[in-house]
């Protein structure tokens, strides 16, 4: 099983594009700058995009809306 779930991140972002589209974000943000929200050893994932999926699900990543 996957964590985090998508229903479960589905329940933060209201939309699978816009999910994709922030997390992908935020995963090469972490590549590019090294900045992580939790302490590296609180992630279950190694990859930053499922370190991304888990700030999400965390709520550390909001979303403005126009």
């Amino acid at each position: 099983m996957l964590y985090p779930s998508i229903d479960a991140l589905l329940q933060k972002i209201e939309s699978k594009y816009l999910l994709v589209n922030v997390a992908s974000k935020r995963a090469k943000e972490m590549d590019e700058t090294g900045y992580f929200q939790m302490k590296e050893n609180e992630y279950k994932s190694v990859k930053s995009i499922g370190r991304a999926l888990e700030e999400i699900n965390n709520g550390l990543i909001h979303i403005k809306k126009n």
